[in-house]
């Protein structure tokens, strides 16, 4: 059956994650609130805050529970002991948007292949687990390179509900595209446990995205097909 329509996953796949240079981004500006508060501040203890809420996190998401940058500033805040309202609020809000005046970039051949596929009559969605970064964040970075434009609908973890390889996330995604059938839809992302079982088990193509990083074997099945550029998706989708 023809191919109708493909979801794009975010990280690694839209974007290349800068995982250092958002953790530096979020300590300094957590490290100016306590300092404008006049409190101590030690750039070791925050880096352990982190720590513990990257593990918490890495921890719901296995089990697909919920965990967002809010809860993970949250843990950030237990862990340097901090209870006054308006340090919660300001370090809560520092956390959150820190990674926003980033500048990420865009994989390679993204724009060209997505432009291409739509001038061929396909819809483009994103299914994407935000991670500790929320989906306005990750909108703002697409606003940025002048994108948003070419994705038709956008089906982010926070705003869904649920993380990939969850049938919700993937159901929305087809529904926002027009109520696409999985069997007409096709898939792209670097995760196995994630993109790729999420998207065989809809029984969409899956398409595993492999240049940025190449996933291990270990953490989930192998897709359909294996993808090391952008520029061979058309082709792939028979356009």
């Amino acid at each position: 059956m023809a191919i109708r329509a493909i979801t794009f996953d975010f990280w690694d796949t839209i974007v290349r994650a800068d995982t250092p240079a958002t953790r530096r981004r979020r300590r300094l500006a957590i490290a100016e609130v306590l300092e404008t508060r006049g409190l101590s501040v030690d750039h070791d203890q925050i880096d352990g805050a982190f720590d513990e809420a990257w593990n918490r996190f890495d921890a719901s998401w296995a089990l697909g529970e919920q965990f967002t940058g809010h809860h993970a500033a949250e843990t950030v805040l237990e862990v340097l002991g901090h209870t006054d309202d308006d340090v919660r609020r300001e370090v809560i809000e520092a956390y959150v948007t820190a990674p926003q005046s980033m500048d990420l970039l865009l994989t390679d051949n993204l724009v060209a292949t997505i432009e291409q596929v739509r001038a061929a009559g396909l819809r483009v969605g994103i299914v994407c687990d935000v991670g500790l970064t929320p989906s306005v964040v990750l909108r703002h970075y697409l606003e940025r390179h002048g994108v948003l434009g070419l994705f038709d609908h956008w089906s982010f973890s926070d705003e869904v509900g649920v993380y990939k390889p969850h049938a919700a996330i993937f159901e929305h995604a087809l529904s926002g595209l027009g109520g696409i059938d999985p069997v007409e839809a096709a898939h792209i992302g670097d995760l196995r446990r994630t993109d790729v079982a999420g998207a065989l088990g809809m029984g969409m193509l899956s398409l595993r995205y492999r240049g940025v990083t190449d996933d291990d074997p270990s953490h989930g099945p192998e897709a359909d097909v294996v993808v090391d550029d952008h520029a061979q998706v058309p082709s792939i989708l028979g356009l």
